[in-house]
């Protein structure tokens, strides 16, 4: 559930945000945000959405793949996304996106079938990893436990972990539909923190959220305690929150800020390398 982002400049791949040095080796364990942080879930979702338009009755409802469409489909996805979830906070995250493909489809005016939506129900698994994702996780577990935190039914993060997230490591799992809840709700970030201090030994202060949501995840992490955590930026992203306005509204506050999870990870590298060799 993420609301749209405007388009932000490139950032250099290492920028901490805070005034004070931000050290990434005291962290025990990372947990990540999937859809959008590892997942081009946009990628995913903008091409049906995009098909589904093009049977619309009214011509002006039509749209081509221009950036204005792509913004207004993935606009229309976001609100929808939030709504349905917060109507729905059991119902599996498959039936959610195909409710929110029936509710767009009522907004262009577009006729679609059951298959349709259950096709687009059923392309979780199949949006893809961004480029760098899998390489990268392979390095910081390296250096971390990590951790599964994602607004999604067991089955569909089932499809993505054996597919686009095949060759990845993980060490706990937590799905919307183990907790029964949907993000934002504190129930899901707590269910985090319970798991990791008892299955684990890992306390609230050792773990470290990595996400591209500032307005779910980030937004969060902060109010309920949990340390400054990292913001991948992905550049092309067009849902996540606008990072100045919640800073200036104190609702966010980022630990570290990277291009992608790669620039992430080469960071990560460099800091245990220079730690091991200072000591």
């Amino acid at each position: 559930m993420k609301k749209l982002l405007s388009r932000r400049k490139p950032m250099s791949a290492s920028r901490p945000s805070r005034k004070m040095a931000f050290d990434l080796t005291k962290a025990k364990a990372l947990f990540f945000d999937i859809y959008a942080t590892l997942i081009d879930w946009e990628a995913g979702i903008y091409p049906l959405l995009l098909r589904l338009s093009q049977k619309a009755e009214s011509p002006s409802n039509r749209l081509e793949d221009t950036p204005e469409s792509r913004t207004k489909l993935l606009r229309a996805f976001a609100k929808h996304d939030k709504a349905v979830g917060h109507e729905s906070p059991t119902l599996a995250y498959a039936q959610v996106i195909e409710e929110i493909y029936a509710r767009i489809a009522k907004d262009l005016g577009a006729e679609f079938s059951k298959e349709d939506q259950q096709a687009f129900g059923q392309s979780i698994g199949d949006w893809p990893a961004f480029p760098d994702t899998v390489e990268a996780m392979k390095v910081l577990g390296k250096y971390y436990k990590v951790f599964v935190l994602s607004n999604v039914d067991n089955a569909s993060f089932e499809r993505t972990r054996t597919g686009p997230l095949r060759g990845g490591h993980w060490d706990g799992i937590y799905t919307a539909e183990m907790v029964g809840s949907y993000k934002p709700s504190p129930n899901n970030y707590n269910y985090v923190v319970k798991r990791l201090e008892e299955d684990f030994s890992i306390k609230k202060d050792e773990m470290l959220l990595v996400a591209q949501s500032l307005d779910i995840d980030h937004i969060s992490t902060k109010a309920l305690g949990f340390q400054p955590g990292v913001w991948i930026a992905r550049e092309s992203s067009a849902m996540g929150g606008i990072k100045d306005e919640l800073e200036q509204q104190g609702l966010v506050e980022l630990g570290a800020t990277y291009a992608t999870l790669g620039d992430m990870a080469e960071a990560v590298k460099k800091a245990f390398e220079s730690k091991r060799t200072s000591t």
